[in-house]
């Protein structure tokens, strides 16, 4: 049996790899620049760099970049060199890269338009030192060749033969595929701490619009569900929080503890797992999370549906939630612990 042919989330996934490159505007200081000055020998300190352009007017390739970045953070999961992505939502994907890369071009040509004019003004601004960056300067057209925005979209299937059983042993293939879970657990984490400094630490009210980033992680989850079982029941645990909140005013009192609750369960991946643990293991969505927002424990009465279990949300003293011990041995450490 082919030790790799049981990767089948292989089959639901495509890897998508960017390649944007910006120019810099930085050119390597020489002795010259500075004069007759003494200065430390080579293997004490290494000379640095210079600007020969405004690094204002660059700023904006930047901003389309991490604009891009963070699009695929929120739509896939870090893979290999770039992120896997649901093979169902490739279209959506490439279509937003798409107009990133057309805004990215547009940017391209108008500071291209400009160069020698910016270039030059930039040397007005710094006329004692005129000379180290005219004599450093660069055309235009090298400046094109170092812009680019590009991406590489393709399916990764693993390797079945080759005649030197090591180079299917050791392609490193299984390895990146089972920490997918404990990538996008990690990522959800990391989110989830920027949600809870950004959006709910030190409020008493927060407006609908702070559930725009829980949805944003929901929909990261419910696209990537055939990466490993406990991904799905996260999901859901974050939407049904989300369906309790009135659906009009500000949020407040228990509904924002309620908010701030799950925000602090999806920064602990851990906490993650085993609350996703007991909805796989049959417990209702909505007593997990009471579960977790009470400080006093929930007992269910013995063979009550909890499909049943009534909605009504008990008082919540404190933010942390409260879960019940799960052993570590019924969940799969997914590389996390």
């Amino acid at each position: 049996m082919n030790i790799l042919s049981d990767i089948k989330v292989l089959d639901s996934l495509l890897a998508l790899t960017p390649t944007i490159t910006l120019w810099s505007a930085r050119r390597k200081m020489t002795l010259s620049d500075f004069g007759n000055a003494e200065l430390p020998p080579e293997d004490l300190a290494s000379l640095g760099s210079k600007r020969i352009a405004d690094p204002g007017s660059l700023k904006i390739f930047s901003t389309l970049k991490a604009r891009a970045f963070n699009y695929l953070d929120r739509h896939g999961v870090r893979f290999m060199s770039g992120w896997a992505i649901p093979e169902d939502k490739a279209g959506d994907v490439v279509t937003e890269l798409m107009s990133i890369r057309d805004d990215f071009f547009r940017e391209k040509e108008t500071f291209l338009a400009d160069y020698d004019q910016s270039i030059e003004n930039w040397i007005n601004k710094h006329t004692k030192w005129a000379g180290i960056i005219r004599e450093s300067t660069v055309g235009s057209e090298y400046v094109r060749s170092r812009f680019s925005f590009a991406w590489q979209l393709y399916r990764v299937a693993p390797l079945t033969e080759h005649r030197e059983r090591n180079a299917v042993l050791e392609s490193g293939l299984r390895e990146e595929v089972e920490g997918l879970a404990g990538t996008l657990f990690r990522e959800i984490s990391a989110s989830a701490d920027e949600i809870r400094k950004n959006v709910y630490m030190g409020r008493d009210s927060v407006t609908h619009k702070a559930l725009s980033p829980l949805r944003t992680l929901q929909n990261k989850l419910a696209g990537l569900t055939f990466i490993e079982p406990h991904v799905a029941p996260v999901a859901q645990l974050i939407q049904t929080r989300i369906n309790a909140v009135p659906p009009k005013g500000n949020i407040t009192g228990k509904g924002l503890l309620m908010l701030q609750g799950i925000v602090s369960m999806l920064r602990d991946p851990l906490l993650m797992l085993e609350h996703s643990q007991k909805v796989i293991a049959g417990q209702h969505p909505r007593f997990v999370l009471e579960q977790a927002c009470s400080a006093s424990e929930t007992i269910m009465p013995e063979g009550e549906n909890t499909e049943e279990y009534p909605v009504a949300m008990p008082e919540i003293p404190e933010l942390d939630p409260v879960v019940e011990p799960v052993a570590s041995a019924n969940i799969p450490s997914l590389g996390l612990w």
